[in-house]
């Protein structure tokens, strides 16, 4: 491989990341499967580098003895190439016997190069034991490599981790799909167990906490994953069409229907239909899916032939159906039709304040890139975000930051936030939270308390350490 075609491939997969919900330790372990291919070793290793802890962590790599690998930045070959930023090259007979003894793997000659975006090492990548070394061309073609990797390690939503002064750990599950609260893995691992399997999923949650994203999570890592992802908003069209739009119809059906047409069923042939909204649907149109979901077969409008539905289903509502079953709007029938396999996708109010700096980061990260600001987040404007409770979920924390970063000056200051008014639940940061100058005592009391005692998520969320709290709450 040259470093042209080197970009060609990182090319290809970047077509196939880009707006994908894939699990990311695929995304990386067929990159690295790759490099270890082109440049003929036996094992590859991509370690990324952790701000937070100052380590490297090796989530993907070519052994099966164990799952993953920290080294201390400087420990050992990988360790000194996230430190140096320098390409090393160990000989035969001149290895380190140290993770060797952990995998029971034994290494004859490696190669380590730096993974640099952005100025900033972000990851290292290894390839091991190749038959009679390393040559310079292989060196050549490595570094090559690596500039690829950044490229698509910059597409995922690793990248704003990835940054120097990133305060937490690395976690990451599925590609932009943020959080690594309890109540997210939870969603999580149904979202992989229900990709496996072809049952029906209904994803269930409040307005803008995410339910399409799992939706596409599903499909992504399922085996329809290069079939089509067709989405039907049940909401969106009043009951007299939403049947054309999902059947289709034949020519003749009504006035107007001058050829057959195709419907949204027909479409996702082979793949997956998402019926968001399902709550709103017509009491018409419930029998028909009912009947869809139960034969996989289906009418058009006005035909008189079945058709077979290849297709599997993912259904989202914010509406509470047991409610609309108990008052007859919705089918008891096709209620538990449609809910084989459930998931609940938590608001952001009850996933905790590290959840929520995942997720300032990751946006603060992604619109600077994306309106070409150099701009930060003040203390006191993390501090607001934190005392406000969400009612609009995610979508309103990225809509509230998107604006911020566009009409800032230098820095996003509590004043240029866009905070809609809260919506009177109580939340874990429902309270209002004033910057530390204005009532130093009261003030740390009171975020703690927010915090229900823990002092690290305090102190996280005042911009101070946890020595300096306790300081502070010495004296208050």
């Amino acid at each position: 491989m040259t470093p042209r075609t080197a970009r060609q491939y990182a090319e290809a997969i970047l077509r196939r990341v880009l707006d994908r919900r894939v699990a990311l330790d695929r995304v990386l372990e067929r990159i690295i499967d790759e490099v270890r291919s082109q440049v003929g070793a036996d094992r590859g290793t991509l370690y990324l580098v952790d701000h937070a802890t100052n380590e490297l962590v090796s989530k993907v790599a070519h052994l099966p003895e164990i799952s993953a690998i920290r080294l201390r930045v400087g420990e050992g070959v990988a360790g000194r190439v996230a430190a140096t930023g320098e390409v090393v090259r160990v000989p035969p007979g001149r290895t380190s016997r140290e993770v060797d003894a952990l995998t029971g793997y034994t290494t004859k000659n490696l190669v380590a190069v730096p993974v640099v975006s952005g100025g900033a090492i972000v990851a290292v990548l290894q390839v091991l034991n190749k038959p009679g070394g390393f040559a310079d061309e292989d060196v050549e073609l490595l570094s090559a490599l690596s500039d690829q990797v950044a490229e698509l390690l910059d597409q995922t939503s690793l990248s704003a981790q990835l940054r120097p002064g990133h305060r937490q750990p690395l976690a990451f599950r599925f590609n932009h799909i943020v959080g690594d609260s309890a109540a997210m893995q939870a969603v999580y691992d149904r979202t992989a167990k229900a990709a496996r399997s072809s049952v029906t999923v209904l994803v269930r949650g409040e307005s803008g906490t995410g339910k399409e994203l799992i939706a596409r999570a599903i499909h992504d890592n399922s085996d329809r994953a290069d079939g089509p992802f067709v989405k039907v908003d049940c909401a969106a069209l009043p009951e007299n069409l939403i049947e054309n739009e999902l059947f289709g119809h034949v020519r003749g059906a009504y006035t107007g229907a001058v050829a057959d047409a195709d419907g949204k069923v027909d479409a996702a042939q082979g793949g997956t239909l998402f019926l968001d909204e399902i709550g709103e649907l017509g009491h018409g149109v419930q029998g028909r899916l009912l009947r869809l979901l139960q034969d996989k077969r289906f009418l058009r409008v006005g035909g008189t032939q079945s058709v077979t539905a290849d297709v599997r289903f993912v259904c989202a509502t914010h509406v509470d159906l047991e409610q609309a079953v108990e008052a007859r709007s919705f089918r008891k029938d096709l209620y538990y039709r449609l809910r084989v396999v459930e998931i609940r996708t938590p608001p952001l109010r009850e996933r905790g304040g590290g959840d929520l700096d995942r997720l300032i980061d990751h946006f603060l990260h992604r619109f600077c890139r994306e309106h070409a600001r150099d701009i930060e987040l003040s203390d006191a404007a993390r501090a607001s975000l934190h005392a406000h409770d969400w009612p609009g979920n995610v979508r309103e924390l990225e809509h509230c930051l998107e604006s911020a970063v566009v009409l800032a000056e230098d820095q996003i200051e509590r004043a240029t936030l866009a905070l809609g008014p809260q919506s009177g639940r109580p939340g874990r940061f429902a309270s209002p939270v004033v910057p530390l100058a204005e009532l130093e005592g009261a003030y740390v009391r009171h975020v703690l308390e927010l915090c229900g005692g823990n002092k690290s998520e305090a102190a996280r969320v005042l911009g101070i350490s946890r020595n300096t709290l306790s300081r502070k709450l010495s004296r208050a």
